[in-house]
């Protein structure tokens, strides 16, 4: 198997952001700022990742009528042990994104992945594409809140980088989400679509 193009696909192909458009609620609200979309998107990949893996190892011992229960087990258990790291060791980043972080268990990305690759690919192939795919969310999500912030609060990942009258409130507002997604969706499926 070519696990390159397996890790490719999730950044560019099937960016869960920018092209197949889920998990909207962690993508607009969390982005406020560059920090946090990186923090979000690690975050998310890390619970994707392991939720890969696991789901592959255990895919030929799960019964089709439990299956999408034991996969959302297996997906709160890992976002608990996250949510745990996070307090014990990263205060601020808990602070930040608050109950965003419980709420990756409800993530459609990561069920989508689980149901769609991981219960039907090895182990290892599901771990790239996990990678892949958490990837493609991070660096959407870390874009979406470097244009937020800068456009917003004329910073980049915290540091102050234009005047205080440059700045346009809009854009650390829940409005200001929706029209950089958009714009960002729009101006990345231009790009995509005259590589073609």
């Amino acid at each position: 198997m070519n696990y390159i193009k397996v890790l490719s696909n999730g950044i560019i192909k099937e960016n869960p952001t920018f092209v197949l458009l889920l998990g909207m609620c962690p993508t607009l609200a969390t982005t406020t700022s560059a920090n946090n979309g990186l923090s979000m998107g690690l975050a998310t990949m890390a619970v994707l990742i392991c939720t890969n893996l696991v789901i592959s190892c255990i895919k030929n011992i799960t019964p089709d009528k439990v299956r999408i229960p034991v996969f959302v087990v297996v997906i709160a258990a890992f976002v608990t042990v996250l949510q745990m790291v996070i307090k014990a060791y990263l205060p601020n980043v808990d602070k930040s994104l608050g109950i965003f972080i419980p709420l990756i268990v409800v993530n459609c990305i990561i069920l989508g992945r689980a149901e769609a690759y991981a219960c039907k690919n090895t182990p290892m192939a599901s771990v790239f594409d996990g990678i892949g795919i958490g990837l493609g969310f991070t660096m959407a999500l870390t874009l979406l809140g470097m244009v937020r912030e800068l456009l917003g609060a004329g910073s980049l990942f915290g540091e102050t980088l234009l005047p205080e009258t440059t700045n346009i409130l809009l854009f650390v507002l829940p409005p200001g989400a929706f029209i950089s997604l958009g714009f960002l969706t729009a101006l990345i499926g231009n790009l995509r679509n005259s590589k073609n």
